[in-house]
């Protein structure tokens, strides 16, 4: 009778006599319209997945238990159908009180591809009952019922709402892959639920140490959801691979010229390298007859491409010519690919076995990206995304013996190789002041720990006794790093608000040095201008001195008028003859961020100092580096590409 009940009340408070409606067939419960054509043809594709089937069991878990934790394999449905599960159970509505249900995700891509599914499954429109929040866009409207959001979006509203009142169910996707934000929120959200006894937790993974995580909530209910996988056929290297960016563009050349038709995905570490990847197979496919192989499209996949561009990996192959072979689509991504997104179509799976992981060293107060091997866990994630839709085939461009002695069996959690200054800053915000305690599911170190408290204490944001100052709590207002929040907060005592606040927007971004592809320039180049990364010669001529590096920046950024770009992924008007490849305008959309921030923030009149013609020497004395007397050094940023 609950449960009845419940189902009902799904509509309560969308509009007056909202429950006589969504009890009549073929109406939409959430708009209150008939469900179109459309919907009930990709509702046949529903009813196909692993997960449809479990999904009576399922509701009848979240219904009992406060926290349900499943682990759905490859293909099993469950990032896009769990949510729409909930929502159809009456959870939008929590006695009388508009609700809402949240969905993280660890990458920005993934929360924007699943938001315009979900939304074409339950026939409404995106930005309305279906919603996505990332960093620069929130496209979410006063109806949205399901929201799609990063982890980090999440851990920020947390700050401004410590008890996630506007949710009725927390949904954690992909939690195996335990990003630094991630892992708070599990601490967070677990302190919640004691307060909340209606709240919902639900955290779901493909590979998942079940155990582990049963552990940590309290022994909460574990489901499993079979995939809907296919074959795959696994090659290993007889030998190991002593260039595997030259043996991974061979193999796809390889696949393409002797292989049945099928898309192909191939996984690199990092934005030089796919990008030098897709031009020469473009090349190399290009110089091929083309009657004897079909035409390709070969497209990039990293965290930094517009979204606009990472769209494009949802188009479908190109149509092969009348007579000749068919088309291929080839995808080059980083561990993007792994486990955020399902694309239809692969069939063949390239794996070098690298990927870029985030390391920090506490004793010299470091943080870098390296190229690391990646884990069994991953490798076996790679292999499943070539059975998607028929058979595949893997090739992995290292050993078996390589695999089973020399990979581990899982990626260390984020958290045991950060920084954690921002978190740390994060957590006393909240008003979590015992850290040691906090409930991490892995504890960091306790050096890195300190080297965070020291760190906080020397930039004046806790005091002696590891409390928050008034600077500490303006700083955690910002989406930047501690010591970029920082200079932030100090530029009015230099009269340079407006220069810092563009300095710190190059910084938090990806390098802005970086030459565009030869489409985007209109020429190919010979010589030594087919070098992979290079200064346009405009660029060369007016950047200053490493010495100046950050006036530098200011350089690149001032010509590029500060406004709202046009649409997402374009390019600021400019941004050719500054060298700034096209779709790097996220420099100015941060800018945009941290200034609106300023605005909004009661200190604001006081910490934004409009100072356009400020003398020199005030952005000249910013040190242009910090050693062992000045405190400990600011962190690397832009080293290479977070996927």
């Amino acid at each position: 009778m609950t449960e009845r009940k419940r189902k009902l009340d799904i509509s309560s408070g969308f509009s007056d006599g909202s429950n006589s409606l969504a009890a009549q067939p073929g109406v939409n419960p959430f708009t209150l319209r008939p469900y179109s054509q459309r919907y009930y043809d990709i509702l046949e594709k529903r009813k196909g997945l692993p997960v449809w089937q479990a999904k009576d069991e399922f509701t009848k878990m979240v219904n009992s238990h406060q926290t349900t934790i499943l682990v759905g394999e490859t293909g099993s449905g469950k990032t896009t159908q769990i949510a729409q599960f909930i929502a159809e159970a009456g959870y939008c509505n929590i006695n009388g009180q508009r609700r809402m249900i949240a969905c993280t995700q660890p990458r920005r891509v993934a929360a924007m591809s699943v938001s315009r599914r979900v939304s074409e499954e339950m026939d409404v429109q995106l930005g309305e009952e279906v919603g996505y929040s990332i960093r620069f866009e929130d496209c979410c409207g006063p109806r949205t019922l399901v929201k799609f959001c990063t982890d980090g979006m999440l851990l920020r509203e947390a700050m401004t709402d410590p008890l996630l009142e506007r949710y009725s169910v927390i949904i954690l996707d992909e939690a195996h892959e335990r990003t630094l934000a991630t892992d708070v929120l599990f601490g967070l959200i677990k302190e919640v639920l004691k307060s909340r006894p209606d709240l919902k937790l639900v955290v779901m993974s493909a590979t998942l140490e079940a155990e582990k995580f049963q552990g940590y909530f309290l022994d909460a209910p574990l489901m499993k959801v079979p995939g809907r996988l296919h074959p795959v056929e696994i090659f290993y290297t007889q030998e190991p691979e002593r260039d595997y960016l030259e043996a991974a563009i061979r193999t796809v050349v390889q696949i393409h010229v002797c292989e049945e038709p099928g898309d192909v995905l191939l996984f690199l570490t990092g934005e030089e390298e796919i990008e030098d990847a897709v031009k020469k197979i473009t090349r190399e496919i290009q110089n091929m007859d083309q009657k004897q192989v079909g035409p390709v499209k070969v497209y990039p996949l990293y965290s930094s491409l517009p979204p606009a561009q990472q769209q494009k990996i949802f188009e479908k192959a190109p149509d092969g010519i009348d007579g000749g072979p068919a088309g291929r689509k080839i995808i080059v991504s980083t561990n993007i690919a792994e486990t955020s997104l399902t694309i239809d179509g692969i069939v063949y799976v390239i794996d070098p076995g690298f990927s870029k992981q985030k390391v920090y060293n506490p004793r010299i107060r470091v943080e870098s990206l390296l190229v690391s091997p990646i884990s069994r866990a991953s490798a076996h994630q790679r292999a499943g995304r070539a059975g998607r839709t028929r058979p595949g085939k893997c090739f992995r461009l290292y050993t078996e013996k390589s695999f089973n002695s020399d990979l581990i069996e899982q990626t260390y959690p984020e958290i045991l190789r950060s920084n954690l200054g921002s978190v740390v800053l994060q957590l006393k915000k909240l008003g979590i002041d015992d850290l040691v305690h906090f409930d991490f599911m892995d504890p960091p170190a306790p050096e890195t720990l300190m080297r965070a408290l020291e760190l906080l204490n020397y930039l004046g944001a806790l005091d002696d006794e590891g409390s928050m100052t008034d600077v500490g709590s303006i700083m955690a207002e910002f989406p930047l790093e501690p010591q970029l929040a920082k200079m932030v907060v100090a530029a009015p005592e230099f009269r340079c608000s407006n220069e810092i606040v563009s300095i710190c927007a190059m910084l938090s971004t990806p390098n802005p040095f970086v030459r565009p592809r030869d489409s985007q320039i209109g020429g190919r180049g010979k010589g030594p201008l087919r070098a992979r990364r290079r200064r346009p010669p405009h660029a060369a001529q007016c950047l200053p001195r490493i010495q100046a590096e950050r006036r530098g920046l200011l350089v690149v950024l001032r010509p590029l008028p500060q406004l709202p770009l046009a649409q997402v992924g374009g390019q600021r008007p400019g941004a050719a003859g500054s060298g700034l490849p096209a779709g790097r305008g996220e420099h100015g959309e941060h800018r945009l961020q941290v200034q609106g921030l300023l605005h909004q923030h009661p200190e604001g009149p006081r910490l934004w100092v409009l100072h356009a013609g400020c003398p020199p020497r005030a952005v000249g004395a910013l040190p242009h580096s910090q050693g062992p007397s000045d405190g400990p050094p600011a962190p690397i940023h832009g080293a290479g590409e977070q996927a």
